[in-house]
C-alpha cells in the first residue's frame, strides 16, 4: 500500500510541477518538470522526513516500483519503432544510418581521447585508464525516453525530426558493440580473462536475436489483431504483446561452455516489434495514437522516478565533479562534431547540420545499464564509473530536454506554445498541408 501510495504521490508531484512551471512562465519541456519532481519526492528531499507513502525513503524503494519504469521503457521503444515505416526509410534510411554511427563513434573517440590524456595529468590513483576507456564507450549512448516525450509534447514535425528518432534508435545497436569491444580492452588493460567470444561475437549475437525476437513478436502480433473488430480489443492485445516482449527478453541462455550465449536488448526487441507491427498491420495507426492517450501517465511516473533515482550524492567529490565535468563537455563536442560531418556528407538540410548534434546530448536509461556491466571491472573501478555517469545523468536529465526543444525550435519544427486546442488544430492543419 505505501509503495503504490508514493507511486500516486510521484504521479501527482510531476503533473503539478507542470502548472507550476507554466505559472511561472516557466516554458521547459514537460520532462525537466517531471525530473525535478522526481527529485523532490526522492530520497535527498522527501524521502529525508521518513514518512513512508510521502515520498521515496530509500534508493531501495525506487527500485521496488522499477519495474514500471522497464515498462516505459519497452512501450516508449515500441513508439520509436513506428518512426521506421518503410516509406519513410526510403527517404532518410541510410542518412539516418550514416550519421547514427559516426556520431556515435566520435562521442566515444571524443571521450576517450580526453579522459586517456587526463589519466596521465591526474594519475592513475584518481583516473585508472580501464576506466577512461569504459567511460570512453558508454558516451556513445543517448537517451531515447527524453527526446520522444519533448517531440511529441510540441508536435514537431520536419526533416530534422524525421532523422532525430531513428539516429536514436540506432543508438542502442552501435552502443552495444563500442561497449563490449571497449570493455573488452579495459578488462584486459585490468588483467581480467578477456575473449573473443565476449569482445566481438556475444554482442553481436545479442543485436542479432534481438532482432529476431522482434520481428518474430510483431508479426504474431499483426496476425492475432486480425482476430478482432474492435481497436479496443486490438489496443489491449498490443499492451499484452509490449509487456510480454519486455518480461521474454530479460532472459539469459548460454550456450555450453563455449562462452556464447544468447541474450537480449529489451530496446531492441521492442523496437523491431514496433517496427514490424507499423509496416504489417493496417490498423497501426489508429493503435498508435490510442497508445499515446494510455502511455502519457506511465511516461510520466517514469521520468519522475528516474528524477527520484538521480543520485546528489556524488557532488561530494570534487574529482568525480571534475571528471563528469570533462566528459560532459567533450562527449557533447563529439557527438555534434560526428553529427554535423556527417549530415554534411550526407547533404543535409541546414537546419539539420546545425541542430542535430544538440539534440542528441541527453543520456540516461542504456548508459546507466551499461555502468551495470561496468561493475565486472571490480569495487573500486566500478565506483568511479558508476559516479562519474551518475553526475553526468544528472546533469543531461535537466538540461538535455531543453536543449533538444530550444534546437527544434530554432529549426521551426516546433508547434508555438498555445492553449492545447490551438496546438492540436494547428497540428492537424500542418498533417493536411
Amino acid at each position: 500500500m505505501n509503495l503504490l501510495l508514493s507511486v500516486a504521490v510521484a504521479l501527482f508531484a510531476g503533473l503539478m510541477m507542470t502548472r507550476l512551471f507554466k505559472k511561472i512562465k516557466l516554458n521547459l519541456p514537460d520532462v525537466t518538470a517531471f525530473l525535478i519532481a522526481g527529485v523532490l519526492v526522492g530520497p535527498y528531499a522527501l524521502g529525508r522526513i521518513g514518512v513512508t507513502g510521502l515520498g521515496f525513503t530509500s534508493m531501495d524503494e525506487i527500485s521496488q516500483v522499477g519495474f514500471l519504469s522497464n515498462v516505459a521503457l519497452g512501450f516508449i521503444a515500441f513508439d520509436i519503432g513506428n518512426e521506421f515505416r518503410l516509406g519513410q526509410l526510403k527517404k532518410t534510411g541510410k542518412t539516418a544510418t550514416v550519421i547514427g554511427i559516426v556520431q556515435s563513434v566520435a562521442a566515444t573517440l571524443f571521450v576517450d581521447a580526453a579522459l586517456i590524456a587526463l589519466h596521465f595529468i591526474l594519475g592513475p590513483e584518481i583516473l585508472p585508464l580501464p576506466v577512461a576507456i569504459t567511460l570512453g564507450a558508454i558516451a556513445s549512448a543517448t537517451a531515447p525516453a527524453a527526446t520522444l516525450m519533448v517531440v511529441r509534447q510540441y508536435k514537431a514535425k520536419g526533416p530534422l525530426t524525421d532523422l532525430l528518432l531513428p539516429i536514436v534508435a540506432l543508438d542502442d545497436a552501435v552502443g552495444l558493440v563500442l561497449f563490449a569491444v571497449s570493455f573488452g580492452v579495459a578488462q584486459a588493460l585490468d588483467g581480467g580473462n578477456v575473449s573473443i567470444v565476449s569482445v566481438i561475437f556475444n554482442p553481436m549475437l545479442e543485436i542479432l536475436c534481438s532482432l529476431i525476437l522482434g520481428s518474430a513478436m510483431g508479426w504474431l502480433l499483426t496476425q492475432l489483431e486480425k482476430l478482432f473488430f474492435s481497436n479496443k480489443n486490438r489496443l489491449s492485445m498490443t499492451i499484452a504483446f509490449v509487456v510480454t516482449t519486455i518480461a521474454v527478453s530479460s532472459e539469459e541462455i548460454p550456450l555450453g561452455k563455449s562462452g556464447l550465449k544468447i541474450s537480449f536488448s529489451s530496446l531492441l526487441v521492442c523496437m523491431m516489434l514496433g517496427t514490424v507491427f507499423c509496416n504489417l498491420s493496417d490498423y497501426s495507426a489508429d493503435i498508435m495514437k490510442r497508445s499515446e492517450r494510455w502511455t502519457a501517465p506511465l511516461y510520466t511516473v517514469f521520468f519522475v522516478l528516474s528524477g527520484a533515482q538521480l543520485e546528489l550524492s556524488v557532488f561530494k567529490s570534487g574529482w568525480v565533479i571534475l571528471i563528469g565535468v570533462v566528459y560532459i563537455i567533450i562527449r557533447c563536442a563529439g557527438k555534434y562534431s560526428g553529427a554535423y560531418v556527417s549530415s554534411v556528407m550526407m547533404k543535409c538540410d541546414a537546419n539539420v547540420k546545425k541542430h542535430l548534434g544538440i539534440t542528441l546530448f541527453p543520456q540516461a536509461g542504456v548508459a546507466l545499464g551499461m555502468v551495470v556491466s561496468a561493475q565486472a571491472l571490480g569495487e573500486a573501478h566500478g565506483g568511479i564509473i558508476r559516479n562519474i555517469v551518475l553526475f553526468s545523468v544528472l546533469i543531461y536529465e535537466l538540461v538535455g530536454p531543453m536543449l533538444t526543444k530550444r534546437s527544434l525550435e530554432q529549426a521551426g519544427e516546433i508547434v508555438k506554445p498555445g492553449t492545447e486546442a490551438e496546438n492540436r488544430a494547428r497540428f492537424e492543419r500542418k498533417e493536411k498541408r
